[in-house]
Formats: C-alpha cells, structure tokens, sequence
C-alpha cells in the first residue's frame, strides 16, 4: 500500500528563472495566464529573494486550471537542462485538436522556438513542444480525434 494513496491534481507549479520580466511576457502573453498576485519587493533585492511571504520576488500566475509561480532566483547566466535531475518538462493540456492547430498557427506567426504538431498514437495524444524564454520544455498536448 502506498504511503499517499489520495493524491489528487496538481495544485500548482514554481519555475525558478533568471529573468522575470520576460519569463511574465511568455506566459501571459502566448500562455494566456494572468497576474494572481505579485511581490512587493524588486527581486534584485537579496532580502526579498530570501523571503517566501515577498514571493522571492516573484510572481503568481493563474488561468481556469492552474497556479503557476516565477521565482526570479537564478544567476543570470544559468539555464534549463533537461537532461539534469529534475524537471524533464511541463505540459498543458488543451480541450481539442481544433485548438492545438490553432495554436501551432499563431506561434508560427511569432518568434517562439516551437516545432510542429506530432500525433503520439500509443498515448492517444497529440503533442506541440515549445520552449519558454529559458529553454524550459513545454508541450502542449491535446487528444487524438
């Protein structure tokens, strides 16, 4: 039996990025997240880094279906590898196929690293990988018709 058997969803996510400003551009602006709350302090500030009640000096973000927290702590010149321990990679799901093509056709039309719709038959999925300002992975996945 295992030790947690009740685990419902996620609850919510934090990425830690060096670049807070331009990690808030990606996920509002391409994700459709929104401002759930924010720091009050500058993340340069080394005090407000250290403190989880200022955020870190990060931000919140939501949408319909999930939190997900920027924590703006990592040296400048750090970036994502997903072949460390850790996260390999994140993704959202999308309600149709309709709505994965549709977002493969708008980030055509943009500068966002982001390959092509590939249909992954054994899971029954469809998946669009797209990277954020960081290099984090990202799919986004909807299901087969």
């Amino acid at each position: 039996m295992p030790i947690l058997s009740a685990l419902g969803g996620v609850h919510h996510l934090r990425l830690t990025v060096t670049d807070l400003d331009r990690s808030r551009a990606f996920y509002t602006e391409v994700l459709g997240f929104g401002v759930a709350a924010e720091s009050p302090g500058s993340p340069d500030d080394p005090a407000i880094r250290a403190d989880r009640e200022a955020l870190y000096g990060g931000v919140v973000l939501a949408n319909e279906n999930l939190v997900l927290g920027l924590r703006p702590v990592a040296d400048k010149a750090d970036r994502f590898e997903s072949e460390r321990v850790g996260l390999d990679h994140l993704s959202f799901q999308l309600g149709s196929m309709a709505r994965l093509r549709e977002a493969q056709e708008r980030l055509d039309a943009t500068e966002v690293v982001h390959g092509t719709i590939r249909d992954l038959p054994a899971f029954g999925i469809a998946i669009l990988s797209v990277d954020d300002p960081h290099g984090i992975h990202l799919e986004l996945t909807a299901a087969l018709e």
